[in-house]
């Protein structure tokens, strides 16, 4: 059997439609419909639904694709076994939360481009639940989880590092210059500007002012640290972050942080598919990611 076939099959059930496949495999539209009425015609089964909002596996389409997956892996496993020994190559994928995208890992992609120039890193922002489907997707080799634990069963993960969160408010706010701390209901009466939800220490913010009796927090949520950050810089609220997303306005005076009930660390884990084969060039990237986020 041709493995573009199957190539083409499993991106099209990824993606869940011809155009967006085509896009990602540059090829033409009527190819990739060939490839799947080829590979349906060998296997005497329909393997999709073709329906207005796109392509839907079929229960047999469904069965195919984890046997799929297995044989386009043993062929990539082939590859890299039968190839000369050289420098490492290949195209890795990472999912990440937005915070680290933006903070930690552009030194990583950094460092890599030196000691590994033919290793092509792709940073993906996204939450946890969006980093699982892409690792069983096949969309993303490695994703970093700000999680305490991963209970997914067909995902593995490992702690690689933790993010130290800051509290963060305007000069002119008002908590910003008390000696003590504020307190749970104090914090549940003020304006936050957290990242979406899926984001593990927001929403654990989120809950805990949430119990609060009587307690009515505004909490307004963005998909983006830039927003947040600006929207505390004008004197709107606060805002639990990195550390390191907030290290410069805290340097330059835009933000200062604000003493708070206490707020652990964010864990970091680094997460991949239990029983897809690592290609090396993940594996390095994934041995860079320790170090870097071990320092």
């Amino acid at each position: 059997m041709d493995t573009r076939l199957l190539t083409t099959f499993t991106v099209l059930a990824r993606t869940g439609g011809f155009t967006a496949a085509a896009a990602e495999l540059h090829l033409a539209q009527s190819t990739v419909t060939v490839h799947i009425r080829t590979l349906e015609r060998d296997l005497g089964v329909r393997l999709f639904d073709r329906l207005p909002t796109g392509a839907l596996l079929t229960d047999a389409g469904r069965r195919l694709l984890e046997r799929a997956e297995e044989v386009l892996d043993a062929v990539a496993r082939l590859r890299a076994g039968s190839a000369e020994a050289g420098a490492v190559s290949g195209r890795v994928v990472i999912g990440s939360p937005e915070s680290l995208c933006a903070s930690r890992l552009p030194g990583l992609v950094a460092a890599l481009r030196t000691s590994h120039p033919e290793v092509d890193v792709h940073l993906y922002a996204a939450g946890t639940r969006e980093c699982v489907e892409g690792l069983r997707s096949g969309r993303l080799d490695l994703a970093l989880l700000l999680e305490e634990e991963t209970e997914f069963p067909d995902v593995t993960s490992e702690p690689v590092g933790r993010e130290p969160l800051a509290l963060v408010a305007a000069p002119g706010h008002p908590l910003a210059a008390r000696e003590r701390a504020a307190s749970w209901p104090e914090l549940a009466e003020e304006s936050l500007f957290l990242l979406e939800e899926g984001c593990s220490y927001s929403d654990a913010l989120a809950r805990r002012l949430l119990q609060v009796p009587d307690a009515r927090p505004r909490l307004t949520r963005f998909g983006s640290v830039d927003a947040a950050r600006n929207c505390v810089a004008a004197g709107l609220g606060l805002t639990l972050l990195p550390l390191t997303t907030v290290t410069e306005e805290l340097r330059r005076g835009r933000l200062v942080r604000v003493e708070g009930p206490g707020f652990p660390a964010a864990p970091v884990r680094l997460a991949r598919h239990r029983r897809r084969w690592t290609a090396p060039a993940a594996q390095e990237v994934a041995r860079a990611l320790v170090r870097h986020l071990g320092d």
